[in-house]
């Protein structure tokens, strides 16, 4: 499993997001026949989305994996959605995925996806976020592509699903809880598939 971090307008290094760093401590102990994998960008910016999109394709060369299911928080999910065509790759969870208009997603054609987004997430001044009216379009746009999957709004839910508290740790969000048991669920899905 690669989980592919979101990102921001500045270009910045890549840093490891609370949101997945928080649901992998609660998935890798659960499942501990999958490997868990971060990809950490060289630039984390949507500014800079084709370079993250090649970081991510040489992540999963790396990985040299048989089978692979990709995990994407918001921009993530535009990046996993990108190279959801690469030959390894199953299936795509999108959370609260930013999935704009001009976004590809033909390389999500016979793959499944997967969306979870909070119902309470938009952007903010100064906080980036995600309407679910664009990850919803996303979705119904990737269905006409020739994916197949479901959609989930989860009500009372923000952005995110941990903050990074000052002391470093993630801190869960409202709704963490049913946000892990979702992605648990389509991961169960994933391993049950082998």
């Amino acid at each position: 499993m690669l989980c592919v971090n979101g990102g921001q307008r500045a270009a910045v290094e890549g840093t490891w997001s609370a949101t997945l760093e928080w649901l992998v401590g609660r998935l890798a102990p659960r499942f501990p026949g999958l490997r868990f994998a971060e990809l950490k960008y060289r630039i984390k910016s949507w500014e800079q989305l084709d370079s993250c999109i090649d970081d991510a394709r040489a992540a999963l060369r790396e990985l040299a994996a048989g089978r692979t299911l990709l995990v994407g928080f918001s921009m993530g999910g535009a990046v996993a959605s990108v190279v959801a065509a690469e030959p390894s790759v199953e299936g795509v969870v999108g959370l609260a995925p930013w999935l704009p208009h001009q976004l590809p997603l033909d390389g999500l054609s016979s793959r499944r996806l997967r969306v979870i987004h909070g119902s309470l997430d938009r952007a903010l001044p100064g906080i980036p976020g995600v309407s679910p009216r664009n990850s919803r379009a996303g979705f119904d746009r990737a269905l006409r592509a020739g994916a197949h999957g479901d959609y989930t709004l989860l009500r009372g839910a923000v952005h995110g699903v941990a903050l990074r508290a000052p002391w470093g740790q993630p801190v869960p969000l409202p709704r963490a809880g049913r946000w892990a048991s979702l992605v648990a669920d389509e991961v169960a899905r994933f391993e049950r598939t082998s």
